[in-house]
């Protein structure tokens, strides 16, 4: 059973700094392509960003220079680490594994709120 488990996020507020973790289990972790998508309320959801199985990342404009996308092989996790956050990065961010013939699998999503 595949699983996606992302925890971390929180209430912070403008300026401040969080990490999203996202564990998985039941997939080969090291083959997918992980990401961070988020959607917020009567938004479409959109990727945050993403990092390879290769290493190689890709981040929204909105978020360059702010955000980080690691992962740990050994652990199965993949990390999102966040400063500089602003009230607009209010979203549930979700993580995304994907691999292109083994299949995409979601998380539950985690409610990160950025206040003013």
């Amino acid at each position: 059973q595949v699983q996606l488990v992302e925890s971390g996020g929180g209430l912070v507020q403008a300026g401040g700094s969080l990490r999203l973790s996202c564990a998985a289990s039941g997939i080969f972790f090291r083959v997918y392509d992980m990401g961070w998508y988020r959607q917020a309320p009567g938004k479409q959801r959109e990727l945050v960003a993403i990092m390879s199985s290769g290493d190689v990342t890709n981040y929204a404009d909105s978020v360059k220079g702010r955000f980080t996308i690691s992962r740990d092989n050994v652990k199965n996790t993949v990390y999102l680490q966040m400063n500089s956050l602003k009230p607009e990065d209010t979203a549930v961010y979700y993580c995304q594994g994907s691999h292109k013939s083994l299949g995409t699998y979601w998380g539950q999503g985690t409610q990160v709120t950025v206040s003013s």
